[in-house]
């Protein structure tokens, strides 16, 4: 368990994450990171979009189903 503590930045509020933090979830100065609500209430941090990758899954989908006339249209 990693403490964080709120801080003042001009008129908003923040946290600084540690170098470990920072290392770990494989992000750096400007990169997005996402705050996400678990069902439970919980948060979760991460550095990938979740409706991006809700999308490459549906592009997977259609790429799956539909992959013959896509190889006959890429000629």
């Amino acid at each position: 368990m990693v403490e964080l503590k709120v801080r003042k930045f001009g008129n908003s509020l923040g946290v600084v994450l540690p170098k470990e933090v920072i290392n770990r979830l494989h992000t750096s100065d400007g990169q997005p990171l996402y705050l996400i609500e678990a069902p439970d209430g919980s948060y979760q941090l991460t550095p990938y979009d979740p409706v991006f990758a809700k999308k490459m899954t549906q592009a997977d989908d259609i790429i799956d189903r539909y992959r013959n006339t896509l190889h006959v249209l890429s000629k």
